[in-house]
Formats: structure tokens, sequence, C-alpha cells
């Protein structure tokens, strides 16, 4: 039995062999590109922040383009999240970008409940990808991936640190989403009050436990670029939808009294160090975390509250199947035990109501025999009234016959006189 055992060990560890020639399977990294150049590409930002901080704005610089938004009223009584699908096509590649706005995020007056809005959309883009990963026939090669890959957090430059809102907010999603903080209008404070602002954000973070995307370092390629690039989180961008002409080019800034704000000026702000991580360097490494952390962590949860596991109570494995036909089984035992339930409680209340209308049948029965005696009595008086009705006419006639002869019999009396 061991060396059966020791068998297939052995058989299990790949073994390295050398070819005598070239095979062509150093080429399925160009097949792979091919295929995903050909499918195309899905990514989906969320921008959360408080409205007129330039979400909208910051959204067509880094994309170069106008995704031609509304502005949001400062009125509106509840957070409401709107996502706009977009086709981008740069090269020969393909891009759907999904932006999603939470619109009124901050306005109201009690925010208890402006973080929820948020938690809700990205539970349920992972619950609707989640029904299609477990239907019979699925369809994930065509179905439009709405999970949200990166979030941009969006923090108003106090230089005070970050409010109350901000810390439970970005808690509540750090399990949930890959979260960027930003610094918006980094032009309206100086350099060293946001070197200070970075530092107190870092240290507010680090103290309530919020986790937030870093950038990878264990690809050698781009491990240097992204530990440097993790240093300057948060970001301090500025967006603009102007160009202004400086010298010989047309940059896009803005354009004050005092002087014109670059936003491709790494000197002016981190907009080009967002837009290099964000886009040119890791937007992959995202779209990879979202599914094999996020996604994972939020299915796990999900497939254990409908209780499935992976180990029963002897903390043996145990398929799917077994653990459905188990839940089948019990739950066809419940329903069972249920339908007992409803049929004894069918045949006492069945009892209660033919004793009910045993009663009635009984009161019923009372009612009628008193009825009937009460009629048999009234029948009787009425009897005797009518008996006692014709002795008296009958006496009425034999007097009345009497009264007639002793008149008759005193008339004769008086004609013979005469």
């Amino acid at each position: 039995m061991a060396a059966a055992d020791v068998a297939v060990l052995k058989n299990d560890l790949p073994r390295s062999l050398k070819q005598s020639g070239h095979v062509g399977f150093d080429s399925l990294p160009d097949q792979l590109v091919s295929k995903s150049v050909q499918n195309g590409f899905v990514f989906n930002i969320m921008c959360i922040g408080e409205t007129g901080l330039g979400k909208s704005t910051l959204m067509d610089s880094l994309f170069n383009t106008n995704f031609e938004s509304v502005p949001s009223p400062h009125t509106m009584p509840s957070v409401k999240l709107k996502a706009h699908t977009y086709e981008l096509q740069e090269s020969m590649v393909r891009l759907k970008l999904t932006i999603c706005d939470t619109v009124g995020y901050g306005d109201q007056i009690n925010k208890d409940d402006s973080f929820k809005a948020v938690v809700d959309y990205i539970d349920q883009q992972f619950e609707a990808y989640l029904q299609e990963e477990l239907k019979i026939k699925r369809s994930l090669s065509t179905y439009h991936d709405s999970r949200t890959h990166i979030c941009l957090y969006f923090i108003c430059p106090t230089g005070h640190g970050l409010k109350s809102l901000d810390l439970v907010c970005m808690k509540m999603l750090d399990s949930k989403v890959n979260i960027i903080p930003i610094i918006a209008k980094a032009d309206t404070i100086s350099k060293t009050e946001l070197s200070k602002f970075k530092a107190k954000i870092n240290d507010e973070l680090r103290a309530n436990g919020v986790q937030i995307y870093h950038f990878p370092t264990d690809d050698e390629s781009v491990a240097e670029i992204n530990s440097t690039m993790n240093s300057h989180i948060p970001f301090a961008v500025v967006g603009s939808t102007d160009f202004v002409r400086v010298g010989n080019k047309t940059v896009r800034a803005r354009q004050y009294p005092w002087g014109t704000v670059q936003v491709e000026n790494e000197l002016h702000c981190d907009f080009v160090k967002l837009r290099e991580m964000l886009i040119r360097t890791n937007m992959e490494d995202m779209r990879e975390k979202t599914h094999t952390r996020h996604f994972e962590l939020y299915r796990q949860k999900r497939l254990e509250e409908m209780g499935f596991t992976d180990v029963d109570s002897d903390n043996k494995p145990v398929s799917f199947q077994q653990t459905f036909e188990a839940k089948r089984s019990n739950h066809l035992a419940e329903l069972q035990a249920k339908e007992d339930e409803v049929r004894q409680m069918f045949v006492v209340r069945v009892k209660e109501k033919e004793a009910e209308l045993k009663e009635s049948e009984k009161e019923l029965h009372a009612k009628f025999d008193k009825l009937k005696k009460d009629h048999a009595e009234e029948k009787r008086k009425l009897e005797e009234s009518r008996k006692k009705l014709e002795e008296e006419f009958v006496e009425f006639n034999r007097r009345k016959s009497q009264m007639a002869v002793s008149h008759h019999t005193l008339t004769l009396g008086k004609s013979k006189k005469k």
C-alpha cells in the first residue's frame, strides 16, 4: 500500500525534459495578446467625493476626452450613484470604460448613511457577476463585467486632515474595492501645507486601519517606479477642460490672475503620476485584484451564507455536490416537517371548528325546542280562549233565545186582556 502511495506521489511530480527542436508554444504570449486585443478590455472606475471637487473634470483630463457629464446640485436628499459606460479606442486597443459618480455624496445634514448607497452598489455588481457565474448556461465571455476595479476617493483640500465621513466610508469599502485617495483641487493649498496634509492623511489612515490600494512591487519591471509612487499617495491632482498656450505649446491648464497651473506639469501637481499608475502601468493589476481578492471575499461570504463549505465538521473535504445534496435533504426534511405542522394545525383547527359548530347546533336545537314549547303553550292558550269564546257564544245564544221566548209570552198575555 505504501509503495503504491509513493508511486502516485512520484507520478504527480512534473519532469523537466529538453526538446530536440523548436515546437512553437513560445508564441502563447503573442496569442494571448492577440486574443485580448480582439476581445477588448473593461475597466470600471468609481469616483467618490463631495459635489464640486472636480470628479468629472478629472475624468475628462485622465482620458483626454469630454464625457459630457451634467453638473450635480447640492440639494440632493440622498446619495445616488450614476454609472455611464463609454467605448474608447486607442490605436488598435478597445476599452469599455464605466465611470460611476456618487451624486449628492456628503451634501446632507445627516451623513450617517451616505456610504450605504456606495456599499450597496458595489455589492450589487458582485452579486450580478456571482449569479452569472452560478448559472448552468454561463456566458462570462460576453458578459459585461460591471464590478468596480478602482475607487478614486476625492479628499477636500482643507489641510486639516480627513473628515469622519471619509474615514468611515473608506473603512467600509477597503475590503470591497481598490481605493486610491486623491487630494482634489490641489492648487488651492501651498506646497508646504500639501506635504503636511499628505502626511496627516496617511497617519489617520494607518491609525484607523484603512487598507488603501498600493501599487504592486513583486514585478521587477515596475517594482522601482511603483515603490516610488506608493510614497506619493495620496496624489494631489488638478483637472481642467481648458487649454492654454504656454510658450510654443498648448497645454491643459487652469488660468489664474497670478499665473497658470499646468495639469500635466509634475512640478505643479501629481496628475501625471496618477495617470501613469492608474492607466499605463497598473490597470491590469487592479482588474486582477478585484477578481482574485475582493470578489473572492464576497463570493466566499455569499456561499457560506448559502450553507456551502469546503470541509465538514470533521475537517474533511466536501464536494459541492455533497453539500448540495445535504442541503437538499435538509430542505426536504424541513418542508416535510412544515407540512406535518400545517397538517396538524389544520386538524386542530378543523376539530375546533367542529366543536364550535356542534355547540352552535346545540344552541340552535335548544332555541328550536324553546320556540316549539312556547308555540305549543301559545297554541294551548289560544285553544282555551277559543273554547271559552265558543262556550260564551253558546251561552249568549241560549240566553238570547230565552229572552226572545219571554218577550213573546208577555206580548200574548197583554193581547188577551184587551
